[in-house]
This record gives structure tokens, C-alpha cells and sequence, in this order.
């Protein structure tokens, strides 16, 4: 949940500095793009710090190595957000980020089967994940159009 309350909080923040007269956020989708680098920036963090243990047990078992994985994936995050900003690469980092949000949602899925904890909390239930994926994905999709 924190994550969607890191997006909205700096979509509107970008937002009121694009009212302001910021160029480089003027419309929502400049903005929304920008919120999505600043939310996998937030995230990519979780892979390389004690949060990673619990990321790795979210992995399913039949997966080998999960540590590698969740470093894996949070360079991912990170080289995808760094696409988002980039113009030449922002379509394909948003087209990336997307099949990574897909990907991951399997370990998402395992994590609420198997009431994985994360920081000794439960994981996102996957009635309220699922939509959130959907959120993420809809505004990767959107505001990387050409």
C-alpha cells in the first residue's frame, strides 16, 4: 500500500510543479511518468536492503537462486526507471517495466498463498495487489505513448 501512496503523492507533487511552470511535467502524463520513476526508484531500494530476505522468500520454491532473483529484478527496476526519463528509451523502458510487473506478480501471488510477511507484516492482499498491478501497468502503458 505504500508503494500506491508513494505514486499518488508525487503525481500531484509533480503535477503542482508543472502548474508552476515546470516544462518538463506540463500534462498529467508527464507527471504520472516521472511518479512512476520516483515509485521504482522507492521499490528497486527494497532489493538491496534487509527487506531483500523477505522479497526472496516470496519467490516461488520451484524458482532456483530467489536472492539473485531479487537482485535481478531490482537492477530492473532501477534501469527501467532510468528509461522512463530518457526519451529515446522511455516506450521500451515502459514496455519492460511492464512485463516486469507481470512476472513479479507471481511472486506477489505466492506471497499471499503462503501469508509470506514483509517487515513482520502481511503481504498486500492480492483483491487489493491486482488492482494496483492493473494501476501500474495502465499508467506505464499511457504515459510512455509516442
Amino acid at each position: 500500500m505504500l508503494v500506491l501512496i508513494v505514486l499518488l503523492v508525487s503525481w500531484l507533487a509533480f503535477r503542482a510543479i508543472g502548474a508552476a511552470g515546470v516544462h518538463a511535467v506540463a500534462t498529467w502524463q508527464d507527471c504520472a511518468r516521472y511518479a512512476l520513476v520516483v515509485m521504482f526508484l522507492f521499490t528497486a531500494t527494497a532489493h538491496f536492503n534487509k527487506m531483500k530476505h523477505d522479497l526472496a522468500r516470496m519467490i516461488p520454491t520451484s524458482f532456483p537462486r530467489p536472492l539473485m532473483i531479487v537482485y535481478i529484478t531490482g537492477v530492473l527496476e532501477l534501469l527501467g526507471a532510468a528509461g522512463l526519463v530518457l526519451p529515446q528509451f522511455r516506450r521500451f523502458g515502459g514496455i519492460c517495466l511492464i512485463a516486469l510487473l507481470v512476472g513479479m506478480f507471481i511472486a506477489n501471488v505466492n506471497a499471499a498463498q503462503r501469508g509470506i510477511t514483509l517487515r513482520g507484516k502481511p503481504p498486500t492482499p492480492l483483491w487489493l495487489r491486482a488492482p494496483m498491478q492493473i494501476l501500474f501497468i495502465a499508467l506505464l502503458w499511457w504515459s510512455t505513448r509516442v
